[in-house]
């Protein structure tokens, strides 16, 4: 079916009840909560016409409503796509609410396939003829994009449309990125390397930067990053700022991506062909959002150059901000963390990310705590689990006294704070009290009435969650001093930022072996085509970088290392950490591995091949795999005592498996050579 093609993420209101248990009573109350609605959807053209027909058919648009006109793309009617797809999405609540057993996908002998997911009970769903797995990474993504705009109000996606634009954008740059960049592709941090001279400079104007920005605003938790070509540069976090975990780097690059101006292409060609959209082999590559300076977005093919010569003189004395947002960092322990995120461009290729502190993080985390909490409760309490119902009230409990603990600290600030402070403290109590009945009773009256308050409860936690965390006032009155900021840090780095843009191009590679870089460094291993370390303690990768101006590149090497990454994924989640495989034309390896504090090799006792499933996907985006694997192998062990590595290597087919291996030995043992990083041999078998 060549029309469905792209994206089409579904989401509903939360209205489990219309597919709860068939008690009439229960039916009713049900009809009177809330009623299905389409909240965010994302397709391509082909995919709705072919909606639009199937609705044609059905009767549901007339023959006038169908016809589309190709320059003035509307979308779908979200009447027409609910109709359409109730019966699924009905069948699907049912299986998830009344017996917690929901379809995960659903496959079709045409090729089609449906893959759903939950979030605070909306439901997901996208349509593709892709794998199923690729499918649920996807999905899976955009579930995560979507918390960190919106965190539990998800639906500010229909009341907001500048943040639903910003979500289609976000979700097209990651899926441009992952097919173009290593780093998001096995989802890690890709660190530019350079020289200590440069390293000390720069952290040294990123300080300077922090401490200006702090003297100019109210904000004394500030982070100041900056990105070179999607690679990550240095970060430098004033005191007592929040840590920024590596999925966190990762969402900030990708939204930096988004806001970074459109690259003129013949400057692109003079760069040396640079890793952009050109360099996708995606026949339908105009169907894509181009990363923007403007929130509305513009399309690469029809966009003018932003930084030409003449604009670039111009940053020197008028540092321009190419992007503004609220967004909700996690943090550790995860939360909806709410952050001003400032994006400069300090040079073509060259940001510098102002990221700025604010809200309350004792309410971020207990809204993170209570909101997921309650969510699962209304299963529970349909599943009849009181058992279940027991400890997630106990959770939500937490989450609210935290919650209410930082509203008391900031009651201060307003009535509205007080009288969220007095709205939670009276509904909880009311709550808590109808909870403490059903598991006594399993009274059917008290699950509607526990339905009933838990809606209420919801709805007031989102109130709070956009009273406390979507201050956009933050946004304009730091927006000035950021660019005071920005103009200085440009200033700063004016001496090497040629240096760093023709570094990112070519952090690493394959070609010359002239220079002192891994490149050297690869002449100890004959037959080595590519390789991918990965130290999944701190999530950085070092790898070669891809020549995409090469035509033998694009249509061999790069599929093959894609695909690589995919099959040693599906394999990891059935159990096999070491793998070794060959085709026709090159010699494939995987392995991962742990080592102890020491850097001496650790085996589990018993590798958790059960537990894999119900982890998340490998990667970080969607929760930590590695961190998850480690707790489950060593239970009983600190998990920063345990460091985890992945490692991908790519040999040419001559290869023997002895020599294999014994590069594979050597790389993890010398690859500090190139990182900086002492280590240690690790026993990969």
């Amino acid at each position: 079916m060549e029309y469905i093609s792209n994206l089409l993420p579904l989401l509903r209101s939360p209205s489990s009840r219309n597919a709860s248990p068939a008690d009439a009573r229960q039916q009713k109350q049900c009809r009177k909560s809330r009623l299905n609605d389409l909240i965010f959807s994302k397709c391509d053209k082909r995919f709705a016409h072919h909606v639009k027909k199937l609705a044609r058919i059905q009767g549901l648009i007339s023959e006038a409503e169908s016809q589309d006109d190709d320059e003035k793309f509307l979308g779908l009617s979200s009447n027409v796509v609910m109709q359409l797809f109730s019966p699924i999405v009905t069948s699907q609540r049912i299986m998830s609410c009344q017996f917690g057993n929901s379809y995960s996908s659903v496959q079709c002998q045409d090729g089609t396939s449906m893959v759903f997911d939950e979030y605070l009970g909306f439901l997901f769903a996208m349509i593709s003829t892709e794998e199923v797995e690729i499918m649920r990474r996807n999905l899976s993504t955009c579930i995560v994009l979507v918390q960190h705009i919106c965190g539990p109000d998800v639906s500010m996606l229909k009341r907001i449309p500048p943040r639903a634009k910003l979500l289609t954008k976000l979700i097209d740059t990651w899926v441009l990125l992952r097919d173009s960049e290593q780093a998001f592709l096995v989802e890690a941090v890709e660190q530019l390397s350079v020289n200590p001279e440069i390293t000390m400079a720069t952290l040294k104007a990123l300080q300077d930067a922090c401490d200006r920005l702090k003297a100019a605003t109210d904000f004394n938790r500030i982070h100041a990053l900056v990105f070179v070509e999607n690679k990550f540069l240095s970060l430098y976090s004033s005191r007592g700022a929040q840590d920024l975990t590596p999925a966190d780097i990762l969402f900030l690059t990708l939204l930096t991506e988004v806001y970074q101006p459109v690259l003129d292409k013949s400057k692109a060609a003079d760069l040396n062909k640079l890793v952009t959209l050109s360099s996708m082999t995606n026949e339908e590559e105009d169907e894509f959002f181009s990363p923007s300076n403007s929130p509305t977005g513009t399309r690469r093919n029809s966009a003018k150059p932003l930084l030409t010569e003449q604009s670039e003189s111009k940053m020197g004395t008028d540092m321009p901000l190419s992007g503004s947002n609220l967004a909700l960092l996690m943090g550790s322990p995860p939360g909806f963390h709410p952050h001003v995120v400032h994006i400069a461009p300090i040079s073509e290729k060259v940001a510098l990310v102002l990221v700025l502190e604010t809200g309350s993080s004792n309410i971020s985390a207990g809204l993170w705590e209570a909101c997921h909490a309650l969510n699962s409760l209304q299963s529970l309490q349909l599943q009849k689990d009181m058992s279940g119902v027991k400890a997630a009230t106990e959770h939500l409990d937490c989450g609210v006294k935290k919650i209410l603990e930082g509203l008391k600290k900031i009651r201060s600030l307003g009535p509205e704070y007080e009288r969220c402070h007095r709205q939670l403290t009276a509904n909880w109590d009311a709550l808590k009290k109808n909870y403490t009945e059903l598991i006594k009773s399993h009274d059917l009256d008290c699950v509607l009435r526990v339905e009933s308050c838990g809606l209420k409860f919801m709805e007031l936690l989102c109130e709070i969650f956009r009273l406390v965390c979507l201050d956009q006032a933050a946004v304009t009155h730091s927006a000035d001093p950021a660019r005071s900021v920005a103009k200085a840090v440009r200033a700063r780095l004016a001496d090497f930022i040629g240096f760093l843009k023709v570094k990112a191009m070519r952090n690493f590679t394959l070609g010359s072996r002239a220079t002192l870089s891994i490149n050297k460094y690869l002449e100890e291993f004959p037959g080595l085509v590519h390789f991918l370390y990965i130290d999944r303690t701190n999530h950085r990768v070092t790898t070669p970088s891809l020549d995409f101006s090469s035509e033998e590149t694009m249509s061999l090497t790069k599929r093959k290392i894609w695909s690589m990454v995919d099959f040693s994924r599906a394999h990891l989640v059935d159990g096999h950490i070491s793998l070794m495989w060959k085709d026709t034309t090159f010699n494939y390896a995987y392995f991962l591995w742990f080592e102890g504090s020491s850097g001496s090799p650790i085996r589990p006792k018993v590798f958790p091949t059960a537990q894999l499933k119900n982890m998340p996907q490998p990667g970080i985006m969607c929760g930590d795999f590695y961190q998850n694997l480690v707790s489950a192998c060593f239970p009983k062990t600190s998990p920063g005592k345990v460091q985890c590595y992945e490692l991908f290597c790519v040999h040419l087919g001559l290869a023997t498996s002895s020599c294999v291996l014994e590069h594979t030995r050597r790389l993890a043992a010398t690859i500090w050579e190139v990182t900086g990083v002492p280590g240690n041999p690790a026993d990969l078998l």
